[in-house]
């Protein structure tokens, strides 16, 4: 076989071999290459315009970051349907056969992929209302971490330790989720400390509040306050109330005034008792009395 008996070969299968038919087109390996460089083109078109708008549309807006990122996700995907589109078009797919497919598609996730599609709308709904943005500190069953990334089916979410969880999005609309970032980003700290009995409780008050007032990541406006909760079993328990400008910062922040009231309350002789038990004695014969009666 010579050169060009080899070369019409290849061309033969390249254009004319069909491979299978839909609704009667035949789909040739030429088609599926020109479909897969529609869909390519439209990949490298959506992250060159994505990279565009962040480098020099949203960074001189200063738009928030949760919004870029919903906004870059919708342009992407947007890009990529229209690449699909064009695939299809170019193919001379017709449209009647991909309404099937999702037709076939629908009976499918009837039957077996409920939790796929309950998650990817949950995705969108996500990107939509934004209940949930990129940025968030969040806490999902007493776990503290930090949204990096929403996609149509899953949330990651990176703790302080540097782990990630991974989250069905739809969990985070079925379930309580706490937000700590959602609108206002400050918090109040509640600080429990307890004071023995006979200590001066306005200078331990007043204490209370110069410490938390020193702390340069305490906000001054609202400002600091102490609250005496109740006269406990060993003590006198206060709670001291304060703001800070980002949950991300809380635990740092509440250890640092720990530290703090503790040095100041030694300083001003303020003690800070342990549990305290009443123990009372009978003596052998109240014992037996007591029995006998």
């Amino acid at each position: 076989m010579d050169s060009q008996e080899l070369w019409e070969k290849i061309d033969y299968y390249f254009k004319e071999f069909v491979l299978f038919k839909i609704q009667d087109v035949g789909i040739t390996i030429s088609h599926l290459v020109v479909a897969a460089v529609a869909v390519l083109c439209s990949l490298v078109a959506s992250r060159l315009i994505r990279s565009a708008l962040q480098k020099h549309l949203f960074s001189k807006l200063d738009v928030d970051q949760g919004l870029q990122y919903a906004l870059l996700r919708f342009i992407h995907y947007v890009i990529v349907i229209i690449g699909f589109y064009i695939g299809l078009k170019t193919v001379n797919i017709p449209l009647g056969a991909i309404i099937g497919l999702f037709a076939v598609i629908g009976v499918g996730i009837g039957f077996g992929l409920q939790n796929l599609t309950s998650n990817f709308i949950s995705g969108v709904i996500l990107l939509l209302e934004r209940p949930v943005k990129v940025g968030d500190r969040l806490e999902v069953n007493e776990v503290w971490g930090d949204v990096k990334r929403i996609s149509l089916r899953t949330t990651l979410i990176e703790t302080p330790d540097n782990i990630a969880i991974i989250v069905p999005n739809s969990k985070l609309l079925e379930n309580e989720v706490i937000n700590y970032s959602y609108g206002d980003p400050k918090i109040r700290l509640r600080i429990p400390v307890g004071i023995a009995y006979g200590s001066d409780c306005e200078k331990a008050t007043q204490i209370l509040i110069n410490v938390a007032k020193r702390h340069e990541r305490v906000l001054n406006n609202p400002a600091p306050k102490v609250w005496f909760r109740e006269f406990g079993d060993s003590s006198l328990n206060f709670l001291l109330l304060c703001w800070i400008p980002t949950s991300t910062i809380k635990f740092d922040v509440v250890s640092e005034l720990n530290y703090a009231i503790d040095r100041e309350f030694r300083d001003n002789q303020i003690e800070i008792p342990f549990p305290q038990r009443d123990l009372h004695l009978r003596s052998a014969e109240d014992v037996i009395r007591f029995r006998r009666e």
